[in-house]
């Protein structure tokens, strides 16, 4: 048997990953070729992406493949290696996408079925490292759910921002809202920064950097915050995960506080790869 406390990321995994399969089953030519708010990619794109992710994770070989050198989007060794599975992957019809795609999700499910190493082992990826297989696991979730919201907007059928994985994108990205406030941003020390997010997934969190400068999130209000963000949990989950720029959504964000800072804040999200 899977070991319990995998199973809600394994649960949230499956839910995702086959709300994609079922998205794309009956896609014609133009539509997979509607791009996403991922730079450079169109929906095949994207479900390339998650193919080769999820093939990595099976342990299959990666592709020998040479990139074109006009790949705008492609600006660095992450988004360089991101792009080998999506480029070997370009022009494949929408039969073939969609039949690996359901090939993976039924290997992948049969490896996360019979799964025997424990939450806390710790495995080895290239993109994240030395993690925890509970941590690794939530990364595909994350990842998963944030291209199905990515494609999703692409088609027009908006769905899934309730779904279990969106509780754990949610935990993901505030762990991400840490970082880029307290060192990417640079924001005061001693400070603290709240988040009112509304919507299908709803929360209160406060983001604090403390004399060290280094950022944590909890859920107890504070009391005197250098700016609070209300916005829905769309735009959050956009924002944040680098698929818009502040400027794009001014309409769905209210800011109160130092305007300095908070714009600091909002140019720091790293645009999604």
């Amino acid at each position: 048997m899977t070991v319990q406390s995998l199973q809600p990321s394994i649960d949230a995994w499956t839910q995702s990953i086959e709300a994609i399969s079922e998205l794309v089953s009956s896609l014609v030519d133009g539509e997979w070729n509607r791009p996403t708010e991922c730079p450079g990619w169109s929906v095949r794109d994207v479900v390339s992406h998650v193919i080769g992710g999820e093939c990595e994770a099976l342990g299959d070989p990666r592709p020998i493949h040479t990139l074109p050198r006009d790949l705008y989007h492609v600006t660095d060794e992450t988004t360089r290696y991101l792009e080998v599975q999506v480029d070997v992957r370009r022009h494949h019809t929408g039969p073939e996408m969609t039949s690996e795609l359901e090939y993976t999700i039924i290997r992948r499910s049969r490896q996360l079925r019979n799964e025997r190493r424990k939450p806390e082992d710790v495995i080895s990826y290239p993109l994240y490292g030395k993690t925890t297989l509970a941590d690794f696991l939530q990364a595909r979730v994350f990842d998963v759910w944030t291209h199905e919201q990515d494609v999703r907007r692409a088609l027009r059928r908006p769905g899934n921002l309730d779904s279990p994985a969106a509780h754990i994108a949610r935990d993901v990205l505030l762990t991400r809202l840490a970082k880029v406030i307290a060192e990417d941003a640079g924001a005061p020390r001693r400070s603290a920064f709240v988040f009112d997010v509304h919507g299908p997934v709803e929360f209160l969190r406060t983001v604090r950097v403390n004399d060290e400068g280094q950022g944590s999130v909890d859920s107890s209000p504070s009391l005197g915050p250098l700016v609070t963000f209300t916005l829905d949990w769309e735009t959050f989950a956009r924002l944040v995960s680098g698929r818009v720029r502040g400027r794009r959504v001014a309409d769905r964000l209210k800011i109160e506080g130092d305007a300095d800072v908070a714009e600091r804040i909002i140019t720091s999200f790293p645009l999604a790869h």
